[in-house]
C-alpha cells in the first residue's frame, strides 16, 4: 500500500476506533467508520470533532485541514458498506468471540484483495484468521492511545500471514506518519509483554498496602522519568482493557506476573473502569478526562488486607 490516497474501513466507534479513523483521515485517506449503534455514532462524531478542534487550536491543523479531516470520515451502519475498502481495521471490544464473529462476517463482505487488520492488544491473530477464506490477508495493526498522538503501531504477523499483506500494512502505517515495528503473533506482542507485568506489580503494591498510589506514581515519574505513573496509566488505558489483556496473557503463558490482581476484578464489578468512567485508581469527577496528576480530585481506593 503506497502513500497515495486509499479507502480504509474502521470497525468500531469507541475511543480507539475513532482515534484510528482520525489518524487515517489526517493522512489524507478516505474512511468509512462502521458503528451500528446510533448513540455510539453520535459519541464518536462528537469525540472526533472535539479532537480535530483541539488539533487546530494547537496549530497542528489549519481550519481548512480540520474541516477536510471531518469530511473524509463517513459513518456507516452496514458491514457491506465497507466492500470497497482496501484495508479494514477492526477496533471493537477486546473480546475474542466478538472479534472472531466480526472477522468471519467481514470475510464475506469485503473485496478479496483487502487486508484485514485487528487493533487487538492481546488476542492471537491466528485465532481471528482461522476459518476465513483468505487467512493470509489477516494481521494485527496495534495502535496506541491516543491514536492521533502516539507514533507507534505494532504490525503483527501470524504464521499464515502473507508477506504482501505485511508489506502493504507497513507502507500504510508509514503513510500515517507513524513508525511500524514488526512482531510475531503471540499474546501481548512486544509492548504489552513488557508493560503489563510492570502495571500489575504496581496494582499489587497498592493492593497489599505497601505504598500509596501517589507515592507509587511519583516514584516512577520522578525516579525513572516516566511521563505518568503506572496507576495513572492503568486508568488511562482502562481497567477493563487491562484486565482483558492480563487474562489473555495468563491464559497463554500461565505465568503469575500476568495474572490479574483481585483488586482489578472488584473495581470492575464496582464500575470503576478508569478515566473513561470517571473513577479508577483516581477520581476524575464529572469532567472525566484527566491530563495530569495535578488536576484530578483524588479519592482513596479502598484496599482490603
Amino acid at each position: 500500500m503506497s502513500s497515495q490516497t486509499h479507502q480504509v474501513g474502521v470497525l468500531g466507534g469507541g475511543l480507539m476506533g475513532t482515534g484510528i479513523a482520525e489518524s487515517v483521515a489526517r493522512a489524507g485517506h478516505q474512511v468509512r467508520l462502521f458503528e451500528p449503534l446510533q448513540d455510539s455514532r453520535h459519541t464518536s462524531r462528537t469525540r472526533l470533532a472535539r479532537s480535530v478542534v483541539r488539533a487546530a487550536k494547537a496549530g497542528k491543523l489549519t481550519p481548512g485541514e480540520a474541516e477536510s479531516v471531518l469530511d473524509r470520515v463517513r459513518y456507516v451502519e452496514q458491514l457491506a458498506d465497507l466492500n470497497t475498502s482496501e484495508l479494514v481495521i477492526e477496533a471493537v471490544v477486546e473480546d475474542r468471540d466478538v472479534k472472531v464473529d466480526y472477522f468471519r462476517r467481514l470475510d464475506r463482505h469485503v473485496r478479496e484483495d483487502a487486508v484485514l487488520a485487528s487493533n487487538t492488544s492481546s488476542i492471537p491473530i491466528a485465532v481471528l484468521a482461522s476459518g476465513l477464506s483468505h487467512p493470509g490477508r489477516v494481521l494485527g495493526l496495534h495502535f496506541f492511545s491516543p491514536a492521533p498522538v502516539m507514533a507507534l503501531v505494532e504490525v503483527v504477523s501470524a504464521l499464515g500471514t502473507d508477506e504482501e499483506a505485511i508489506g502493504r500494512a507497513e507502507a500504510f502505517v508509514l503513510s500515517l506518519g507513524k513508525t511500524p515495528i514488526a512482531t510475531k503473533d503471540r499474546s501481548g506482542f512486544i509492548v504489552n509483554m513488557l508493560l503489563i507485568p510492570y502495571l500489575v506489580a504496581a496494582v499489587r503494591m497498592l493492593e497489599e498496602g505497601f505504598a500509596t498510589r501517589e507515592d507509587i506514581d511519583a516514584g516512577m515519574k520522578l525516579g525513572c522519568g516516566h511521563p505518568m505513573g503506572p496507576l495513572t496509566l492503568c486508568d488511562f488505558i482502562g481497567l477493563d482493557v487491562l484486565y482483558a489483556i492480563c487474562d489473555s496473557l495468563y491464559e497463554e503463558f500461565k505465568r503469575p506476573e500476568y495474572a490479574p490482581p483481585p483488586l482489578l476484578k472488584r473495581m470492575l464489578a464496582t464500575g470503576w473502569l478508569g478515566r473513561k468512567s470517571g473513577r479508577g485508581f483516581y477520581d476524575y469527577g464529572d469532567a472525566g478526562a484527566r491530563k495530569g496528576s495535578g488536576n484530578a480530585r483524588l479519592s482513596a481506593v479502598a484496599v482490603q488486607p
